[in-house]
Order: C-alpha cells, then sequence, then structure tokens
C-alpha cells in the first residue's frame, strides 16, 4: 500500500495537469503590456471616481465580466454606486427610470425603449442589478438623430434645434478637436466616406456621455460607466471629455481586444487602457 503522504501528493499533481490544458476565456494585462489579473483591476477601483468598461458589444465574456466587475465593487468596496451605459440614449431615460421603479415589466420596456438587439443577453442584466439594489442607472448616449444630423451636416445642423433636443446632448457648442489621434485614425479608416463629419459625430456621442456621466456623478460615488472600446482607448474619446470637465477625476479605463493568442498582448493593444482584457478571436458572439 503506497504511503498517504505519495497519495495526497500523486493527487495533487493529477488535478494540476488535468487543469492544465483547460482554455482560457480571457486573460488581462496592463497598460505596458505585463500579465495582471482581474483582481489587480478591483483593486484600482478602490481609488476610481469613474470606470470606463471598454467592451466589445458582441463579446459574451466581456458582458459577464462587466456585471461581476459591478457586483464585486458594490458589495465588496463601495455601495454608493452609479451605473450609465452608451446602450441607451438620453431621450429614454424616463422609460429606465420607470422600468427601475417597476412600473412595467421588460416585455413593456422592450416595446418603448430604443434597445440593441442584444439588450436581453447583455445590459438587462445591468439594469436588473440596478433594480435589485435600487441604483441609478443613466443613459448617458445622445438620440441617434442627432448624431445623423452631425454626420450629414457637421455642427452647423445644431443652429436652429430648440431647447427641448438641446436637453439630451453636451452643452453646445460642443468643444471638438480633430487633432485628437482617435479622431484623425477614424476619419482615415473611413476611407473619405463623411468626411470631416464623422469623426465629429463621433465626438458628439462622446461629449454627450461625459456631460450624463458629470452630471450624475457625486463626490465619493463610483460612476460605471459601459461603452464600445473606441469610445474611451487610449485615454481619449469620453475620457478627453471628462477631464476638461474636471482634471482632477480619477478614472479608470478598461479596453477589451480579441486575440488569436492569449498569452501576450499584441503590440497595436498596448497602451490603450489601464487594463486591457483579452479574449480569443474565437469567441462565440452574442449576435
Amino acid at each position: 500500500m503506497l504511503p498517504k503522504k505519495l497519495i495526497l501528493f500523486l493527487t495533487i499533481a493529477l488535478i494540476s495537469l488535468s487543469f492544465k490544458g483547460d482554455k482560457k476565456a480571457f486573460v488581462v494585462f496592463d497598460d505596458i503590456g505585463k500579465k495582471a489579473s482581474y483582481e489587480k483591476i478591483l483593486k484600482k477601483a478602490e481609488k476610481a471616481d469613474i470606470i470606463l468598461f471598454g467592451e466589445l458589444h458582441n463579446n459574451p465574456i466581456n458582458h459577464w465580466l462587466q456585471l461581476e466587475l459591478t457586483k464585486d465593487i458594490f458589495f465588496q468596496i463601495n455601495e454608493d454606486i452609479v451605473l450609465g451605459a452608451e446602450m441607451y440614449e438620453a431621450d429614454d431615460q424616463l422609460i429606465i427610470n420607470e422600468y427601475l421603479g417597476g412600473h412595467y415589466d421588460y416585455k413593456t420596456f422592450v416595446k418603448e425603449a430604443k434597445l440593441w438587439p442584444n439588450d436581453k443577453t447583455d445590459y438587462a442584466p445591468l439594469l436588473d442589478f440596478a433594480i435589485s439594489n435600487q441604483l441609478t442607472f443613466v443613459a448617458t448616449n445622445v438620440p441617434r438623430r442627432y448624431a445623423n444630423m452631425i454626420y450629414r451636416e457637421g455642427f452647423k445642423a445644431f443652429n436652429h434645434l430648440n431647447e427641448e433636443a438641446k436637453k439630451y446632448m453636451a452643452p453646445l457648442p460642443i468643444k471638438y478637436d480633430p487633432k485628437l489621434p482617435g479622431y484623425v485614425a477614424m476619419k482615415k479608416m473611413a476611407g473619405g466616406h463623411g468626411g470631416d463629419n464623422l469623426p465629429k459625430a463621433q465626438a458628439l456621442k462622446d461629449a454627450t456621455m461625459a456631460h450624463f456621466i458629470m452630471k450624475n456623478y457625486r463626490s465619493g460615488s463610483t460612476f460605471i460607466h459601459f461603452n464600445g472600446a473606441y469610445h474611451s482607448n487610449n485615454f481619449e474619446g469620453i475620457m478627453w471629455y471628462l477631464k476638461q470637465a474636471n482634471p482632477d477625476l480619477k478614472i479608470l479605463t478598461i479596453n477589451c481586444v480579441e486575440q488569436k493568442s492569449l498569452e501576450k498582448l499584441e503590440t497595436e493593444n498596448e497602451s490603450t487602457a489601464h487594463f486591457v482584457i483579452v479574449t480569443p478571436e474565437s469567441m462565440t458572439k452574442t449576435y
């Protein structure tokens, strides 16, 4: 009969080997490309006023981590949190408030609000968490009709907007720096489509999201915002506008990318955020 210590050693070795070949769903890197961890993100969140969680819209791991991070911050760090998202437009705030208040069910909510096709699987769980814990959830994005106006006509399209319309966007005139690398790259990638107006429409969204974050942020709280990664990558976009409003804000940014290999952060993804979450290119999509 084998000694108990040897049996224990062999058992541990067998378990270790069985887990060695497990496929990873995600890996976290820091801003210089060094492997980090989810726990380090959570640690940094302790000192953050605002967290910009830049997602890939159809990536299920991104959405799961958004919900888990929200839960962990609420239960472990700060119960005074405010949630907000690009996926909800400012003119739907009343509908969101009524839904959060329990005035009607999700079926009615779907009929009344302008929702993304993956809302039920990816964003509704965040709303449900807000309902369960009586949290504020802010619709931060500009109504898409106004972004389309900018795309067609530039900022002059807003010359004759009435005061009611202006409630759903950042204060006019929108501060805009066309030399910001993100806007320059967007114009270049579009290959001439949209011309100067494409990055202007993007700036309107960035500025509006920053505006509603600032409007609902309160000292001592943690504002967690969910947006497409391109709205906060490279510490630009929403973050640029937040810093214009208050340079002293402590902002934590998260970028999500997909790579063929998870062993090393690809050069193009380095320094894009304080933390970069990498998932496999083969990850299934939510839509």
